[in-house]
């Protein structure tokens, strides 16, 4: 039989965007698919758009919030509704996925039942300009024990899935269940890490998965880089780990371990923000939030060395720290392992 795909797709004031995703759904090849366009009271004609859609295609359903319940709330609902498929995926209007992209990620899970969860490329994109390049062949596929890929997680503190490229087996998801409430902004990276503690992670190398649109304007980009954004970004991704590491099965994972490891790479990542921002003297940047973050995350924070490159700063003076030699070459350091990081993010999706 034709596996099925259950996609939810939440919707709040995208109704131009939503045509688009849904038809780059109804397209896939391989497997059967089922829609469910969840609005979540939308001021726009999102309404009008998603009946045209469920006019022309009997595989297209729509649900309507009669108020606006929130992005965790509204995939929630959604989630409820797609595990009596085979597999499950969760799609933001305004994104697309790749040909082809439902037909690899279930080829997977067809073959290897310990997979709960897919993921692949996913380059962003901006409405108006010439869309990134989908990649031309799949080139193959990595599978990460689920522990192994939780502590490649920890030891990052970042979260290596956009979302729309993600593929869950449908029994994963029932047992993990939806969204977790109390992660504001990074509950999809609160969702991977649990589904990851029951099941393995696959990563599809080479073509594309899925296409993520980027706007300028939107609310968690103007949160994350307004004044204290970083500061922001760092709590949510800590409260992310915490209440996974407070719900995480104890067998197979040292949970403590774990928690000091990526307690510990927050605070290195905060510590050197607070740096660049000394070096650079710059207003926007709020050091001291930064600094007292990573002592309050990280009880050996004064240990590491960003925070001696910190202090040091600090005596030096802020702006003239940046002409110092051993710091030009530092910053060209972390330069180059950021380029590392995005092309073995590209190569094995960690």
């Amino acid at each position: 039989m034709t596996p099925t795909v259950a996609v939810v797709v939440p919707c709040y004031g995208y109704a131009e965007e939503l045509r688009g995703c849904v038809a780059s759904v109804l397209a896939q090849r391989g497997v059967e698919v089922r829609v469910l366009i969840v609005d979540d009271a939308s001021p726009d004609a999102t309404p009008e758009a998603a009946c045209l859609l469920m006019e022309g295609d009997e595989r297209v359903e729509y649900r309507r919030h009669l108020s606006n319940a929130g992005l965790i709330a509204t995939a929630n609902d959604g989630l409820g509704w797609a595990i009596e498929a085979d597999y499950v995926v969760l799609i933001s209007a305004d994104d697309l996925l790749a040909p082809g992209a439902l037909h690899r990620a279930v080829e997977v899970m067809e073959a290897r039942p310990e997979v709960g969860m897919v993921y692949g490329r996913t380059p962003y994109f901006e409405t108006g300009r010439r869309r990134p390049r989908l990649g031309r062949r799949w080139w193959g596929t990595t599978v990460w024990p689920g522990a192994r890929w939780i502590e490649l997680r920890c030891r990052s503190g970042h979260n290596c899935i956009s979302s729309p490229e993600v593929v869950v087996r449908a029994s994963v998801q029932a047992t993990v269940r939806g969204y977790d409430p109390a992660c504001r902004h990074a509950s999809d990276l609160n969702m991977w890490l649990r589904i990851a503690a029951i099941a393995d992670v696959a990563y599809i190398r080479g073509k594309a998965q899925a296409l993520y649109r980027v706007h300028a304007d939107s609310m968690l980009r103007g949160m994350l880089n307004g004044s204290g954004g970083a500061v922001v970004d760092l709590r949510e991704r800590l409260a992310a780990f915490e209440r996974f590491f407070a719900v995480a099965p104890r067998d197979g994972l040292d949970l403590v371990a774990l928690e000091r490891t990526v307690r510990r790479a927050l605070a290195r990542q905060a510590l050197w923000q607070a740096s660049r921002g000394t070096d650079r003297d710059d207003p926007d940047v709020p050091v001291d939030e930064l600094v007292a973050f990573a002592l309050e995350t990280c009880p050996e924070a004064r240990s590491l060395r960003e925070w001696w490159g910190f202090r040091l700063r600090r005596r030096i003076g802020a702006g003239r720290s940046a002409r110092f030699p051993p710091f030009l070459a530092t910053g060209a350091a972390h330069r180059l392992a950021g380029h590392w990081r995005r092309l073995r993010w590209r190569l094995r999706g960690v």
